[in-house]
């Protein structure tokens, strides 16, 4: 059993990339048919008030409110991405399967809610410190650049695979500063400085 529930959150985990990345994608950045609340939630009004230069941080707390999804977004995704694993969970006859996919998709969604919200609201935290939120945080700000780039928050292997990855800036920008964001510029220092995003 103890392997079968491994097997599960190894499993799970890279799933859950291609499951971030594809909802980030297809329903974040553009309206699917007549749905349109992630879109409008996400590229309309998140990316207008967190852009990749000094805003890329909270300015105004009154829009503090944007950085998370809504609430409810959470268990349903949970709930719907949990699918896949039903069927496999139904085949082999055993509950472990679906409940451990579940409880590892749960933990993914946490740490992408908990370290979004790290990224735009800055303070410090033991996590922000760490290589990790490090090059996380340098990912997600070219996200912000461009927007049809790097589309994952937790595990860019979905952004690797699917040729969505970008490691570093196409042109100069005015990035935020600061010893939590990575210089993300190009390395090339004849690369001209592209004008400010309005």
């Amino acid at each position: 059993m103890l392997l079968l529930i491994l097997a599960t959150v190894l499993c799970t985990v890279p799933y859950a990339s291609f499951f971030e990345w594809t909802l980030h994608r297809f329903l974040m950045h553009r309206p699917l048919g007549g749905f349109t609340y992630a879109y409008i939630a996400h590229a309309l009004t998140h990316h207008r008030i967190f852009k990749a230069d000094h805003t890329y941080h909270l300015i105004d707390e009154e829009t503090k409110h944007t950085i998370p999804m809504a609430w409810w977004n959470g268990p349903f995704l949970i709930l719907i991405s949990g699918i896949p694993f039903d069927v496999a969970g139904w085949y082999f006859g055993t509950w472990a399967i679906p409940l451990t996919a579940r409880i590892t998709v749960g933990m993914y969604y946490g740490t992408y809610e908990y370290i979004h919200w790290c990224m735009h609201l800055p303070r410090k935290r033991n996590i922000e410190r760490t290589g990790v939120f490090f090059r996380l945080n340098g990912h997600h700000l070219l996200h912000h650049r461009y927007m049809h780039r790097n589309f994952n928050v937790v595990l860019p292997l979905a952004d690797f695979c699917l040729g969505t990855l970008l490691l570093r800036s196409k042109m100069r920008f005015v990035q935020p500063q600061g010893p939590m964001i990575p210089d993300v510029q190009p390395k090339d220092s004849s690369v001209q400085k592209a004008p400010a995003l309005q």
